[in-house]
């Protein structure tokens, strides 16, 4: 047996685990996929991280607080260099990748959006942030960042327009904007976070509203553009094709996506 995890703290959360071993029964692959708390502490995350290679553990998915952190303890390859974040591990090679900003695309992509030359309206300036901007931007995508904290929102910007168009618009100012795609990747109408639209009504018309929050699944932002007759995507798909992603890389096998996206949406009906 092939052994998987996700490291992270906290982690019971994690939608994770039902994704990856029903992917696994689905292909009869004989593995199992755990979720393991780590606590942040550098120590801690270096000792799991090698604790979990000496055990036989195949690969490790990375996630909040430790996706900075680890770059110290694994071979960076690929946008991850650019990101500046890892959430994939493989063990067998100790080289680390971030399938995030693959996810969000690709979201985008199935639902036949191409990005480039699209004016995109990205609300945040988080991690997940970072990896859609600059996976947009490499897309050719023309990325407009705002974000409540204005210096986190024009750092952020600087830093992704080493990469490509980017720029910065103060939150006060979001209903002067034209985009063709908004994007929230704040935990804003998350449960357990404030119920709110992370935009101005104003602006949810005639554009592609993509929502990061997976839980609920259809977030108050959701709700809005879908009577406006707006395209929506969902987290939901984000959150599967990022870890599509990493079952590739670990598995060299394309996984089925439909039965981890069922298995997601079952769990949090739970």
């Amino acid at each position: 047996m092939e052994y998987f995890g996700v490291i992270g703290y906290p982690i019971g959360h994690s939608l994770s685990p039902v994704m990856h071993n029903a992917a696994f029964k689905s292909l009869g692959i004989d593995a199992t996929y755990l979720a393991l708390e780590v606590r942040p502490e550098t120590n801690i995350l270096k000792e799991a991280v090698w604790g979990a290679r000496a055990l036989g553990f195949t690969g490790l998915n990375v996630t909040i607080p430790h996706k900075e952190a680890i770059l110290r303890f694994v071979n960076v390859k690929g946008i991850a260099k650019k990101i500046g974040a890892v959430n994939t591990v493989d063990l067998r090679t100790m080289e680390g990748y971030n399938t995030d900003s693959f996810g969000a695309i690709s979201s985008l992509e199935n639902e036949g959006i191409d990005v480039g030359g699209k004016s995109v309206l990205l609300v945040g300036a988080g991690g997940a942030a970072r990896a859609i901007a600059i996976g947009l931007v490499e897309k050719k995508a023309k990325v407009v960042i705002s974000n409540r904290t204005e210096s986190r929102g024009l750092k952020l910007a600087e830093e992704v327009r080493r990469y490509g168009e980017c720029v910065f618009q103060p939150f006060d100012r979001l209903e002067d904007l034209k985009v063709d795609i908004i994007i929230n990747s704040t935990p804003l109408g998350m449960k357990g976070f404030e119920r709110k639209i992370p935009v101005p009504d104003s602006i949810v018309e005639d554009v592609v509203v993509f929502d990061t929050v997976y839980n609920p699944r259809v977030t108050m932002l959701i709700e809005l553009a879908l009577k406006r007759g707006c395209k929506v995507i969902y987290g939901i798909d984000m959150l599967v094709n990022q870890g599509a992603e990493s079952f590739r890389i670990w598995t060299g096998r394309n996984p089925p996506l439909e039965v981890m996206k069922r298995a997601a949406l079952e769990a949090l009906k739970s």
